[in-house]
Protein backbone atom coordinates (compact mmCIF):
# COMPACT_ATOMS: atom_id res chain seq x y z
CA UNK A 1 0.00 0.00 0.00
CA UNK A 2 1.29 3.65 -1.06
CA UNK A 3 1.99 6.29 1.18
CA UNK A 4 -1.03 7.98 -1.01
CA UNK A 5 -3.53 5.00 -0.73
CA UNK A 6 -3.38 5.58 2.39
CA UNK A 7 -4.01 9.18 2.66
CA UNK A 8 -6.84 9.11 0.13
CA UNK A 9 -8.19 6.28 2.63
CA UNK A 10 -7.59 8.65 5.48
CA UNK A 11 -9.20 11.75 3.68
CA UNK A 12 -12.34 9.45 2.48
CA UNK A 13 -12.93 8.34 5.86
CA UNK A 14 -12.76 11.17 7.38
CA UNK A 15 -15.03 13.24 4.95
CA UNK A 16 -17.27 10.51 5.70
CA UNK A 17 -17.33 11.39 9.21
CA UNK A 18 -17.71 14.75 8.55
CA UNK A 19 -20.91 14.40 6.77
CA UNK A 20 -22.21 11.82 9.54
CA UNK A 21 -21.50 14.62 12.18
CA UNK A 22 -23.08 17.11 9.72
CA UNK A 23 -26.26 15.11 9.29
CA UNK A 24 -26.40 14.21 13.31
CA UNK A 25 -25.96 18.03 14.00
CA UNK A 26 -28.92 18.70 11.71
CA UNK A 27 -31.05 16.60 13.41
CA UNK A 28 -30.25 17.13 17.00
CA UNK A 29 -31.76 20.73 15.53
CA UNK A 30 -35.00 19.66 15.00
CA UNK A 31 -37.94 19.52 17.63
CA UNK A 32 -38.18 16.53 20.02
CA UNK A 33 -41.15 15.77 18.61
CA UNK A 34 -40.04 15.26 14.58
CA UNK A 35 -37.36 13.70 15.89
CA UNK A 36 -39.60 11.19 17.42
CA UNK A 37 -41.53 10.84 13.94
CA UNK A 38 -38.92 10.53 12.07
CA UNK A 39 -37.56 7.09 14.10
CA UNK A 40 -34.39 9.40 15.37
CA UNK A 41 -32.96 6.48 18.11
CA UNK A 42 -32.07 9.13 20.52
CA UNK A 43 -34.92 11.31 20.74
CA UNK A 44 -36.59 9.56 23.34
CA UNK A 45 -33.38 9.53 25.79
CA UNK A 46 -31.32 12.80 25.48
CA UNK A 47 -29.97 12.10 28.74
CA UNK A 48 -27.55 9.28 27.90
CA UNK A 49 -26.13 9.90 24.19
CA UNK A 50 -23.03 9.76 23.91
CA UNK A 51 -20.68 12.22 21.37
CA UNK A 52 -17.40 10.52 20.13
CA UNK A 53 -14.36 12.78 19.91
CA UNK A 54 -13.18 13.79 16.92
CA UNK A 55 -10.33 10.83 16.75
CA UNK A 56 -13.14 8.42 16.85
CA UNK A 57 -13.53 8.40 13.05
CA UNK A 58 -9.87 6.81 12.90
CA UNK A 59 -10.71 3.44 13.74
CA UNK A 60 -13.90 2.89 14.10
CA UNK A 61 -16.10 1.26 11.13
Amino acid sequence: MSILSSIGRIATEFSEARARYQTERAIHALPIELQKDIGWPEAADTKTSTRHGVGSWAGAK
